[in-house]
């Protein structure tokens, strides 16, 4: 009997051995499931068609990193947006104007006084008139007895002064005019989305710069580091995470009415797959992170696992960074970008200084291919895992 069962579990050895040496025949995609492609794979894809577009294998470079640098620097608040005005330096449409006008006696035109609601007599001493609040109107105009209407929008009150005098000299005797700003009824910003209370918050002589709006509105709702702050401008459109904005007072700019603070939620992230310590999407904050910072929060490549000339960076690129040539060839997506697959030599000591200022962008995709050997060793495991427990049935019997 055992004998018999020792013959069936040779014949059973000897078929897994046929099966074994069968699959070893066949293309290594066969063999086994993997974590992704091979870097050969990847390689042969520098040629082929996807989408109608051909993805470009670029190996990293210190030239193309300074390069890739410099594209990815965000637009500061302070050169696309720039700072306001202070108020009250600029009259605007809706605000409300106290003017008051004074001559030299004999008064011609103004010979009375405003005292207590009633006109008075003002002797020898200037005599002049204070007239009632005016509101700016939609045309941008303010109207004065005898001086006609005067463009009152976009000009500071002095500017508003030295044209009312030009217009009643010849009339009046030797005028003297004050204008001054009583209300702003039009200037306030308006900040929405991610803050504790989203409003329209009227500004003041003091000149609030964007971070004294954020703090009225009551702070944002989000962490700092996963927040970025857009400000509208007329046609002009800029964000900024706010930690940097933060960290460098430049960009906390003084804000002019009609301005929008949009304070947004930017949940950055990238994905790690393949022979990393760990595969997983990643967040990072607003303010960015570079490649070497991005290994080290995946735990690094695995050492038994990892192809290390086969780190793969996938990308939707700026077009601009990879030259005209390639600009040129290349088949975009709906928003202008290209798909290009960065290829890192992490065996190149270089790289990793290159890696330390290298940045990661949202949505990349960080892929590291298995070392060849790693595919041998997973199937010769399978194997393993098959027979020893034949081989341990028929010890056992015997």
């Amino acid at each position: 009997m055992s004998s018999l069962v020792s013959c069936r579990s040779g014949n059973a050895v000897g078929r897994i051995l046929l099966m074994a040496a069968a699959v070893l025949s066949l293309p290594g995609c066969a063999v086994m499931s993997a974590a992704g492609p091979s870097s050969g794979d990847i390689r042969e894809a520098n040629q082929a068609p996807v989408g109608n577009a051909n993805i470009r294998i670029v190996d990293l470079n210190d030239a193309l990193s300074r390069t890739i640098i410099a594209r990815s620097r965000p637009l500061l608040l302070s050169e696309s947006i720039g700072d306001g005005f202070v108020l009250g330096s600029m009259v605007g449409k809706g605000d409300v104007l106290d003017i008051s006008i004074w001559e030299a006696p004999p008064a011609a035109l103004f010979g009375a006084s405003m005292s207590g609601g009633r006109l008075a007599s003002s002797g020898a001493a200037a005599q002049g008139s204070g007239f009632p609040e005016q509101m700016v109107s939609s045309e941008g105009t303010i109207t004065i007895p005898f001086a006609g209407k005067v463009m009152a929008a976009g000009r500071t009150p002095q500017q508003i002064e030295n044209d009312i005098v030009s217009r009643l000299r010849g009339k009046a005797h030797l005028p003297q005019v004050v204008v001054r700003l009583v209300r702003n009824s039009a200037a306030n910003v308006t900040i929405v989305g991610e803050v504790a209370n989203s409003s329209r918050v009227p500004l003041t002589a003091k000149g609030e710069r964007l971070l004294d709006i954020l703090a009225t509105a009551g702070g944002v709702r989000q962490p700092v580091g996963k927040t970025t702050i857009q400000v509208t401008r007329g046609d002009r459109v800029a964000s900024l995470p706010l930690d940097t904005i933060i960290r460098d007072p430049r960009q906390n700019i003084r804000l002019q009415p009609d301005d929008v603070v949009t304070a947004l939620f930017q949940p950055y992230s990238f994905v790690a797959l393949g022979a990393t310590g760990r595969n997983d999407e990643i967040p990072f904050e607003g303010t960015g992170i570079t490649l070497v910072q991005a290994l080290g929060r995946v735990q690094g490549i695995q050492d038994q696992r990892a192809n290390v000339r086969g780190v793969f960076l996938f990308r939707f690129e700026d077009p601009t960074v990879l030259g005209n040539e390639l600009a040129s060839t290349a088949t975009r997506t709906p928003d202008g970008k290209i798909p290009v697959i960065y290829r890192i030599d992490m065996k190149d000591p270089s790289t990793l200084f290159i890696s330390q200022s290298f940045p990661i962008h949202n949505g990349d995709v960080l892929y590291v291919s298995n070392a060849p050997l790693a595919d041998i060793q997973k199937f010769v495991s399978i194997i393993s895992s098959t027979i020893f427990p034949i081989a341990s049935v028929r010890t056992a019997v015997q």
